[in-house]
């Protein structure tokens, strides 16, 4: 199989030289070319034809959206990466960026002097994404498990339809989008609460639970400790923590923690989907959007071992097919739809053993507590 060809935009002349040289010491990558901005980007596109780009966020003569923009009217397939500053602003424009059709993002090492760490962010986070990215697709055999999945292909029974109590979802790479076509299209008088891990670093969450609220009918905020779950509300876990939920008396909560990361994440999708199955038992419909690597694979298995149902996003809606094709694989998925189908199961599913009621929806929104003083009851 030929190297993966990329082509570098950036207008630091340090970072293209530390990627072009860290990228081209694995054979399976190769450098087409580089460029200071988006206008040279452009005019080397079509000479070098790349399999991927790299593109900077912030750049002078053209920045990183309007680039993009450009690229999408000729190259609507092409991936390309954001790599993008761990700032609110970088945040928020990578989120931009994403909405008009980057394929995923990856951020720059907030220490910009330390080698070592850019050295790392390279190797950890870009490379996966490059060969995720560009690799075919091809079907996995039946029966068969891919190398590394973490749980043994098994036959479970179907599923048998319970009351749903809570909805669970976990997505990583193509998730913003996936989530921005899901979250939006499930009514407002939804009768159980929504969990969400998205693989996302701190200040980019917050931000994207905001843009998901602004979209849909439902509440979206970012998960704090100790918030009470509520129909119709959903919960984003918060970059660089684990979120789980947790039982007390009568009343289920939010938990947050910083245990070590699980899959290489924090926050993960398997800590979410076990504390749900711990929690709610046969109760639980988890959803598994597109993503890279096998977060999920063990907590899927936790909710059907529980009784409880699990539905995944399939291959040619996928940006990448890892996390529900894992899911797949190790026989846990009770369906597998078209992201645009997504939506309209999940209501079906949560509403086939009950009578969805506007006045289901109750209770008021959880908020920090430096932000209470200002509420009435």
């Amino acid at each position: 199989m030929p190297p993966i060809r990329i082509l570098i935009v950036d207008d630091s002349s340090l970072i293209r030289r530390v990627l072009s040289d860290e990228l081209a010491k694995d054979p399976a990558l190769a450098i087409a070319g580089m460029a200071a901005n988006g206008r040279i980007a452009l005019s080397k596109l079509q000479q070098v034809n790349p399999d991927l780009v790299i593109l900077d966020v912030e750049m002078p003569v053209m920045d990183g959206l309007e680039t993009l923009t450009e690229i999408r009217k000729t190259h609507p397939k092409l991936p390309v990466i954001m790599f993008s500053t761990l700032t609110e602003r970088g945040a928020a424009i990578t989120l931009d960026a994403l909405a008009r059709g980057a394929t995923d993002y990856v951020t720059k090492p907030s220490n910009t002097g330390s080698l070592d760490a850019s050295l790392g962010q390279i190797n950890d986070q870009l490379i996966p994404r490059l060969k995720a990215l560009c690799q075919p697709r091809a079907k996995l055999p039946k029966n068969s498990a891919p190398l590394g999945m973490p749980v043994q292909p098994r036959k479970f029974p179907a599923a048998v339809p319970s009351r749903v109590d809570i909805l669970a979802i976990g997505t990583s790479t193509g998730g913003p989008n996936a989530l921005a076509a899901v979250i939006p299209s499930i009514p407002a008088n939804f009768p159980v609460p929504i969990v969400i891990v998205q693989h996302m670093p701190k200040v980019f969450t917050k931000l994207l639970a905001a843009r998901l609220d602004s979209l849909s009918p439902l509440t979206i905020q970012e998960g704090q400790q100790g918030c009470p779950l509520k129909p119709g509300e959903a919960w984003l876990a918060p970059g660089d923590y684990h979120m789980t939920v947790q039982r007390q008396g009568d009343f289920v909560h939010l938990a947050l923690n910083q245990d070590i990361p699980e899959n290489s994440c924090r926050p993960a999708v398997d800590p979410l989907f076990r504390s749900v199955a711990n929690t709610f038992g046969a109760h639980v419909l988890a959803v598994v959007l597109t993503g890279m690597g096998y977060d999920g694979v063990r907590g899927s298995q936790h909710v059907r071992e529980n009784g409880g149902q699990v539905v995944v996003q399939d291959e040619p809606s996928s940006v990448v097919w890892g996390m529900p094709g894992q899911v797949v694989a190790a026989g846990l998925a009770d369906g597998v739809y078209p992201l645009s189908s997504i939506a309209q199961e999940i209501v079906r599913r949560v509403g086939s053993q009950r009578i969805i009621s506007t006045s289901s929806i109750t209770g008021r929104l959880c908020v920090p507590d430096g932000e209470r003083q200002g509420e009435h009851t």
